[in-house]
C-alpha cells in the first residue's frame, strides 16, 4: 500500500506536526514501506490456528472482598490540617465553567 504525500501531510496536520515538503515525501516513502511489510502478515497461512489473544496465559490475582472494621471518621480526620463537616477540606484546583 502506497501512502501519498498528501495523506502524510493530512496525518501530520491531525497530529499537530509541522512537516516540510521534503519531510512529507520522506515519511510517505518510509510509511509506505512499513505498510507494505505489515501487509505481509495478511498473507500468512492461519487456517486451523486458534486466535492468540495473549501470548502468555494471564490471570488476575484477586482476593475475596472482606468487610473489616475501618478507622473511625474522627480518628481519620484527627491530623487533617483543614476539615469541614466531617470531610477533608482541600484547596480548590478547578475553575467553574
Amino acid at each position: 500500500m502506497k501512502l501519498e504525500k498528501e495523506e502524510v501531510k493530512r496525518l501530520a496536520e491531525l497530529a499537530r506536526f509541522e512537516l516540510s515538503e521534503e519531510e512529507a515525501a520522506e515519511f510517505s516513502h518510509q510509511l509506505s514501506e512499513v505498510l507494505a511489510y505489515t501487509g505481509q502478515v495478511r498473507e500468512a497461512p492461519v487456517e486451523g490456528e486458534k486466535p492468540a489473544i495473549h501470548l502468555l496465559s494471564l490471570t488476575n490475582v484477586l482476593r475475596d472482598d472482606e468487610v473489616k472494621p475501618s478507622l473511625p471518621r474522627e480518628e481519620a480526620l484527627a491530623n487533617a490540617p483543614h476539615r469541614e463537616e466531617g470531610f477533608f477540606r482541600v484547596p480548590k484546583i478547578l475553575e467553574e465553567s
